[in-house]
């Protein structure tokens, strides 16, 4: 039977079940602390997008569902609060915000 070992990051303690099938999930921690407070982040430092952002700024609008809390700058895929973690999720949401950005710059005319 194949296994693993596994390290819990807390207390040390290693563990090595014994594995049938493996998944992979790499990205359940954001990376985003170099964005420095630049736009809005969730407990866990997920970017808040659209109607979850905390911080109302008065752009005369309602925010687009993939924009940060900064108007004109957007989020998508796993870096994004409330995202379905899936690459064919990031890639609908990677066309999906090209139509928003559109929105953004009409609006801003």
């Amino acid at each position: 039977m194949l296994s693993a070992t596994f390290r819990n990051r807390n207390g040390g303690a290693y563990l090595e079940p014994g594995l049938r099938q493996v998944f992979l999930f790499i990205g359940a921690d954001p990376n985003t602390a170099w964005l420095g407070g630049c736009v809005d982040v969730d407990e866990r430092g997920f970017v808040a997008t659209g109607k979850q952002f905390p911080s109302r700024l008065d752009i005369g609008r309602a925010p687009f569902e993939l924009e940060t809390s900064r108007p004109g700058v957007f989020a998508i895929g796993d870096v994004r609060a409330g995202s379905t973690k899936r690459v064919a999720a990031a890639v609908g949401e990677g066309a999906a915000v090209v139509a928003q950005i559109h929105q953004a710059l009409a609006y801003a005319r």
